[in-house]
């Protein structure tokens, strides 16, 4: 009885073994919706160079920096700061600091060591305040942070273009309740938003990295580390843009590019130094031989709009039921044309949505992340 148990365990054992070979192996089948977890959706009036819009050469950007912090956390932030440190004509009034990529203690100090590098560059440092360290709470408190006070300052002595490179916990808390305010945000750029039924796979159908190209997925990640904010700032039905994930696919940066933008000077070394584990991550994870930069996108487009292609739609917060059922569902920032979205939204808003980059768009920000050596 003992050994025929033992066989039976076997069988067992192996039969097992067998399933779950042969369920690895259908990763393999090349199926398009597997391979971009892209499902069928409506499709948008994309324009070339995007729709025109009316922005503020004020600007105060949010953001969730933690460059180096560690080999899965992006260096995004740190190249989008980048960017619009240097740009010429545009005046950043303030910088907030919010939770996201990591907490808001290494957030706030990753943005205050580049301010602190750029400054003996000889570049702009504009002031620096702490923000939210937790995310809005289901009955829609946030916790008091300098950074909030701040942006209400920064609003009420003019007009501003908000870039929101994290979670929009401390634009939430600086606005809500504050339609003066509210009236001066010309225009909000984020970094969140996605079509009805995508997933977003980095490796898109490539082949490559994870599960025959099946991963890793990327959601959608600063809507996602605060639902409850991102649903009051829609509500506000402000003048926004979505800049997607989608919107990088594509633009990727490369060890050569890291190469470059180091020669710059020391704030562009020390940026690119900070990236280099991540890069790493995108060849032995995601099977890339360069990473997406999703947050350099935004300062892009909030510095040349016409360089992403883009299409006014509607943007609206529920969940998505064009994804496969057997996935959890939650409340998603999901954007089609109008009248797509559902009745019972819980916010719903005309905004601009990003999806691609124009032609030369990765040559355009190396140059001006990278340029001429200056020391």
């Amino acid at each position: 009885m003992r050994f025929a148990r033992l066989g039976l365990t076997r069988n067992v054992g192996v039969a097992v073994t067998g399933l779950v070979v042969l369920a690895l192996f259908t990763f393999a089948i090349p199926i398009r919706t597997w391979r971009t977890g892209e499902l069928p959706a409506s499709a948008l009036a994309i324009v070339q160079g995007g729709p025109a819009v009316i922005t503020s050469s004020r600007l105060w950007i949010d953001t969730d920096a933690a460059c180096g912090h560690g080999r899965t956390t992006d260096p995004d932030d740190c190249f989008a700061l980048l960017l619009l440190l240097r740009a010429s004509g545009a005046t950043i009034v303030g910088v907030s600091t919010v939770h996201g990529n990591a907490s808001v203690s290494v957030t706030d100090s990753t943005t205050r060591a580049l301010m602190t590098v750029v400054a003996r560059d000889g570049g702009p440092t504009p002031p620096v305040h702490r923000g939210s360290a937790d995310p809005m709470s289901s009955d829609g408190s946030v916790s008091s942070a300098p950074a909030h006070a701040a942006l209400q300052d920064a609003l009420a002595a003019g007009e501003l273009t908000l870039v929101s490179l994290g979670p929009l916990t401390n634009i939430a808390a600086a606005l809500r309740g504050r339609p003066d305010l509210q009236r001066n945000v010309v225009r909000l750029v984020a970094v969140m938003g996605r079509r009805p039924g995508h997933l977003f796979h980095p490796t898109e159908g490539a082949g490559g990295g994870m599960l025959f190209g099946h991963g890793p997925v990327f959601r959608d990640f600063n809507f996602a580390k605060d639902r409850a904010a991102a649903t009051v700032v829609l509500g506000m039905r402000l003048p926004t843009t979505l800049i997607s994930y989608e919107a990088a696919r594509g633009l990727g940066l490369s060890e050569t590019d890291l190469d470059r933008i180091a020669t710059r000077d020391a704030a562009a070394a020390w940026v690119a130094a900070r990236s280099r584990e991540w890069l790493d991550f995108w060849k032995d994870d995601v099977g890339r031989a360069a990473f997406y930069p999703f947050d350099l996108m935004a300062a892009a487009y909030v510095l040349a709009p016409g360089r992403l292609d883009c299409a006014e739609t509607t943007g609206w917060i529920a969940e998505d039921d064009k994804l496969w059922s057997w996935l959890r569902r939650t409340p998603a920032l999901l954007v089609g044309p109008a009248g797509s979205n559902p009745a019972d939204a819980l916010a719903t808003s005309p905004v601009v949505y990003c999806p691609h980059a124009s032609t030369g768009l990765h040559d355009w920000l190396v140059s001006q992340l990278g340029g001429p050596r200056t020391r």
